[in-house]
């Protein structure tokens, strides 16, 4: 995982739930920043708009930390990328 990926995850948690960057760590869980589910699922929402992903319900209810989140997202992009890739044709 990027520390990019994990650099943008921290930052829609932090928009989405108005807490200061700054006290979002890679380490932390959820219960520690007083994200409940339903915060959970706007957090959810945010990140696939801004990854341009769709996150798998049962993917999303094993994450419990910021880094979890960011590592679910960096499997899906390069799930996606290779996804791309055997779909394209190349090129002659």
């Amino acid at each position: 995982m990027s520390n990019e990926i994990l650099d943008r995850v921290i930052s829609v948690i932090a928009q989405t739930q108005r807490i200061p960057r700054e006290r979002i760590q890679a380490d932390s869980t959820f219960q520690e920043l007083n994200i409940d589910s339903l915060d959970g699922i706007n957090i959810l929402f945010a990140l696939e708009n801004e990854f341009n992903i769709n996150i798998p319900d049962d993917a999303a209810q094993k994450i419990s930390t910021v880094r979890d989140m960011a590592e679910g997202v960096a499997r899906l992009l390069t799930a996606g990328t290779e996804a791309t890739a055997a779909t394209t044709p190349n090129a002659p």
